[in-house]
């Protein structure tokens, strides 16, 4: 048996660790197998070597995060939580280590919560054309619309573009209200969202009227040079294999490009093939071409989300039905 230690700054923080829920510790002892104490500014943790080991860099990771700005979530704690019990415990270790990735913004700092994401923030400093593909609600979108801000208020480019394919999903254009610009603007909305949570609306809305920021519909990417940029092509599942192609081929002296899709939700039409399972055949061993996958282990929303994703993932595979639901080649 062993028996552990662990101190924090204030009551506070500890309770912050656990997101103040004492459910959470017994969450946490049932599925380390160890013994937790927490009185005031300390945790004790005690169980069997290997046990209290996992515990200890589980709750020195959460404390780690929080002091580089993680606003520990109920999804962070039980997303590390199910890692360290899965044997990640080094991965684990890592992920506030000295090669941690932290975006610095006045409103607030965007971290990335699971090794997934971590993999994705490196591969987007490392590499000009970067692929996200992965499940609703792993952050894709967020994260690199974070690694774009911070590249461009670190003058590393001039220019922010952010781009989706206006395809409906169940419904028409035609018939919703307003002009075309009014009829696209619900497409792009979670770009402005992400956008706006970071900066603020006051300064951000200042970067889209000097043009600094531009959000467009991927139509208006054709014939252009994407130079001294950072540019994202969000929901890029429902891209065609030409606009795709169109899309990569923008990419100008000076930029990067990152692609961020879920090729188990296209809403293409059924005749359609998507531009980007068709990227991932294409130009996936191409040098200085990066593809990121995410799966449940990376869902950063409810955690909820990942058991229902887990499911969906199982019926598909043991009916067969990813087959129907593929677009017809």
């Amino acid at each position: 048996m062993a028996e552990k230690t662990i101190h924090f700054q204030t009551p506070r923080t500890l309770s912050q660790i656990y997101c103040g829920k004492d459910e959470n510790l017994a969450l946490a002892e049932k599925t380390l197998s160890v013994t937790l104490i927490a009185r005031d500014d300390w945790l004790q943790i005690s169980g069997e070597d290997e046990a209290v080991a996992a515990a200890e860099a589980f709750f020195d990771t959460l404390r780690e995060g929080r002091q580089q700005g993680l606003n520990v979530r109920q999804s962070d704690y039980e997303n590390l939580l199910r890692s360290v019990a899965e044997g990640n415990l080094e991965q684990v270790r890592s992920m506030f280590g000295k090669d941690a990735v932290s975006y610095q913004f006045k409103r607030k700092s965007v971290i990335p919560k699971t090794l997934g994401q971590k993999s994705f923030a490196h591969a987007m400093s490392e590499n000009d054309v970067v692929f996200g593909i992965g499940p609703a609600g792993t952050g894709k979108t967020y994260l690199a619309v974070a690694a774009a801000l911070d590249a461009l208020l670190k003058d590393e480019v001039e220019k922010l573009v952010l781009t989706r394919p206006a395809v409906e999903a169940g419904e028409a254009l035609g018939y919703l209200p307003g002009d075309l610009q009014e009829k696209i603007q619900p497409y792009l909305r979670p770009l402005y969202d992400a956008m706006f949570d970071m900066l603020g609306h006051d300064f951000a809305s200042r970067l889209l009227e000097k043009d600094v920021i531009e959000i467009a519909p991927l139509a208006y990417m054709r014939g252009r040079t994407l130079a001294h940029s950072f540019v994202i092509l969000d929901e890029a599942q429902n891209t065609t294999p030409e606009q795709m192609m169109m899309f990569l081929t923008r990419l100008g002296e000076g930029s990067k490009m990152v692609i961020t899709g879920d090729i188990t939700q296209v809403d293409l039409p059924r005749h359609k093939y998507s531009g980007l399972k068709e990227a991932i055949d294409v130009l996936n061993e191409v040098p200085g071409v990066c593809f990121q996958y995410f799966d449940g282990q990376d869902v950063v929303r409810h955690s909820l989300v990942a058991r229902i994703i887990e499911a969906y993932q199982r019926y598909m595979d043991s009916t067969g039905a990813h087959q129907r639901r593929d677009p017809i080649k």
